[in-house]
C-alpha cells in the first residue's frame, strides 16, 4: 500500500510540473508575440528553447538527486521554478525595451530572446521527474513499471497543460495572470511535496529546521509581495484573446489608435469615420472609386477580409451608402473592441463573420459573388500563409463577379523582401492581369512600406487610371506599368506559392527583423 501510495504521489507531482511546463510554453508565443511577431521563427525558437531546457533539466535532476536524495531537494526545485516563472515578466521588459540581440540575424535574434526569458523555467521545472522517479524507487524489482507510469503521468500532464491553455486559460485569465497561476500552483505543490515524504526529525528544533523553515517564508512572501507589484511587471493590454494582445490608445485628434500585438492597425476618428489615415486605404479609395465610376455600379457588394478598425468597411458604408459589407475577422474579441471602444455603431448595416478566412470561403455555398474583395490580414511580423497560396486564390476568385477585383494589403521591404514579388506571381497564376501600386516617395527608401495589389481578370488602362485620378500631388498609390512590374518580378526571382510550398516566413525575414528591432 506504501508503494502505491508513493507512486500516485509521484505521478501526481510529475503531472503537474509537466502542465507548468507546456503552459509556459504556450503562453511564450503569446508573451512574445507583441515583441517579434508570430512567425515561423517565433515557434520553432520556443520549441527549440524549451525542449533543450527539458533535455538539461533532466539531466542536471538526475545528477542533483544522485547527491542529494531528499524531500527538501524537490521542494527547493519547486521554489525555484515558481521564482524563474514570475521572473518571465520582467526578463520580458529587460530583452525587449533594450532591444537585446537587436543587430543578429533574425533567427539568433528570436531564439537568444526566447533562452533569456523561458530556457531558466524549463530547466528548473524538468528536474522534477528524474527527483521523484528516484524518491520513489523503494523496489529496483519493478524498475520499469514506475518508470513508465511516472513518465506516463507527466506526458499526461503536459497534454492537459497543451489543451488547457490553448482553448481556455489564455482567454479566462491572460498570459501575465497565468504566469503568477503557476508560479503559485509550483510553490503549492512544492509545499505539499515536501510534507508527503516523511522526514525524520522535521518538528525538531534544530538549526537546518530553522533555515528551511526561514526560506520557506521567505519565498512565500517574495512571491506574495511580487504579486501586489504585477502590474509594474509586465504590459497591460485593453484584452488578450485566443489570437491577439489587444490595445486601444487615445489619440491628439479625437481619434483612437488599434494596436494589435503592439503593432498599429488603425486610427479611427470620433468624428470623421470617412477620414483614412492610412496610404494603403486612400489608395484603395482610389481603386474602388475608379472602378466604381468607369462601370456604373454605385452599390457594390464588397468582402473584406480583416476587420481591424472597421475603418475602410464603415467608409465604404457612408460614402457608398448603397453598397453591401460584409467583413471576414477571425478574432471576435476585434469585433467587439471596435464597437466598444472604436465608435462602430450597433445599427451597423456591415456585417460580420468571426470566421478564418479561407474557411469562411470552404463553407460558403450560396450568396451572390462580390464586386471586391478586400484583404488585409497581412501584418509585417505574421502572414497567415494559408491566405497566400495559388489554392487559396482560386477560392477568392469563385466567389468573385467576373469583372470584380481583389485587393489586396501588402508591409514590405521592396530592396531586400522576397515575398511581394512571390505573392505577385502567384496571383498572376489565378488572375489574367495583376497590377502592384507603390508610393513614390518612399518606397525605396524605408525598411517596410506598404503595396497594394490588384488581381482582376479585367483590364486596368494605367494612362486612363491615373488621369481619373490627376496624377502628380493629388494621387496616392501609382501602379507600376507591365513592363516596370515584370522587371521587379525577373530581378527578384519569386516563388509560386502553394499548399505545397509556402516559406512566407522565410521570404518575409528582412521586414520582420526590421520591424522587431
Amino acid at each position: 500500500m506504501d508503494r502505491v501510495s508513493a507512486l500516485w504521489k509521484a505521478c501526481t507531482i510529475a503531472f503537474l510540473s509537466s502542465f507548468c511546463v507546456m503552459v509556459i510554453e504556450l503562453i511564450a508565443a503569446r508573451i512574445l508575440a507583441p515583441h517579434i511577431g508570430v512567425s515561423l521563427y517565433t515557434w520553432t525558437s520556443i520549441i527549440g528553447v524549451i525542449l533543450a531546457g527539458i533535455a538539461l533539466g533532466n539531466y542536471l535532476g538526475g545528477r542533483l538527486v544522485d547527491k542529494y536524495t531528499s524531500p527538501l531537494l524537490l521542494l527547493a526545485v519547486f521554489f525555484a521554478g515558481a521564482l524563474a516563472t514570475i521572473f518571465i515578466l520582467p526578463a520580458t521588459q529587460i530583452v525587449t525595451s533594450a532591444d537585446w540581440f537587436g543587430n543578429l540575424p533574425i533567427m539568433l535574434n528570436f531564439t537568444l530572446k526566447t533562452v533569456f526569458i523561458f530556457f531558466l523555467p524549463a530547466i528548473i521545472l524538468s528536474m522534477v521527474s528524474p527527483i521523484v522517479i528516484k524518491l520513489t524507487l523503494a523496489d529496483l524489482g519493478q524498475t520499469g513499471g514506475i518508470v513508465g507510469t511516472i513518465y506516463a503521468c507527466s506526458t499526461l500532464g503536459a497534454i492537459l497543460g497543451t489543451f488547457m491553455t490553448g482553448f481556455y486559460l489564455i482567454l479566462w485569465l491572460g498570459t501575465g495572470m497565468i504566469v503568477w497561476l503557476v508560479a503559485g500552483v509550483l510553490i503549492v505543490t512544492g509545499i505539499v511535496a515536501w510534507f508527503s515524504w516523511s522526514i525524520p526529525d522535521r518538528w525538531a528544533h534544530s538549526k537546518n529546521n530553522y533555515i528551511i523553515w526561514a526560506a520557506v517564508i521567505l519565498v512565500v512572501f517574495v512571491a506574495v509581495l511580487l504579486f501586489c507589484v504585477r502590474d509594474s511587471l509586465h504590459e497591460k493590454y485593453t484584452k488578450e484573446s485566443n489570437y491577439y494582445t489587444i490595445d486601444v490608445a487615445d489619440g491628439a485628434y479625437n481619434d483612437r489608435i488599434l494596436y494589435i500585438d503592439n503593432l498599429i492597425h488603425s486610427v479611427v476618428y470620433r468624428d470623421l469615420p470617412t477620414h483614412l489615415y492610412y496610404n494603403y486605404l486612400q489608395t484603395f479609395d482610389e481603386i474602388v472609386a475608379y472602378i466604381t465610376d468607369t462601370t456604373k455600379n454605385t452599390a457594390p457588394r464588397v468582402l473584406h477580409l480583416g476587420g481591424g478598425g472597421y475603418t475602410f468597411p464603415r467608409y465604404m458604408e457612408i460614402v457608398y451608402p448603397d453598397s453591401v459589407n460584409e467583413v471576414v475577422e477571425i478574432d471576435p474579441a476585434v469585433t467587439q473592441i471596435a464597437y466598444e471602444k472604436l465608435w462602430l455603431p450597433r445599427d451597423t448595416s456591415i456585417i460580420t463573420i468571426n470566421k478564418d478566412a479561407r474557411l469562411f470561403f470552404i463553407q460558403r455555398e450560396t450568396g451572390e459573388k462580390y464586386d471586391f474583395i478586400i484583404g488585409d490580414v497581412y501584418s509585417s511580423t505574421s502572414i497567415p500563409y494559408h491566405l497566400t497560396t495559388v489554392e487559396y486564390n482560386e477560392l477568392v476568385k469563385a466567389n468573385l463577379e467576373p469583372d470584380g477585383i481583389y485587393l489586396v494589403n501588402v508591409i514590405e521591404n521592396f530592396n531586400e523582401g522576397r515575398f511581394l514579388p512571390s505573392l505577385v506571381l502567384t496571383l498572376q497564376e489565378t488572375f489574367e492581369y495583376v497590377y502592384l501600386f507603390y508610393y513614390p516617395d518612399t518606397y525605396r527608401t524605408l525598411k517596410h512600406t506598404t503595396f497594394e495589389i490588384a488581381a482582376t481578370d479585367i483590364y486596368i488602362d494605367i494612362e486612363k487610371y491615373n488621369e481619373y485620378h490627376g496624377g502628380g500631388d493629388s494621387q496616392v498609390g501609382f501602379p507600376f506599368d507591365e513592363a516596370e512590374l515584370a522587371e521587379y518580378l525577373a530581378v527578384k526571382d519569386p516563388i509560386l506559392l502553394t499548399d505545397d510550398y509556402v516559406p512566407t516566413d522565410i521570404l518575409q525575414a528582412p521586414t520582420i527583423l526590421y520591424v522587431t528591432r
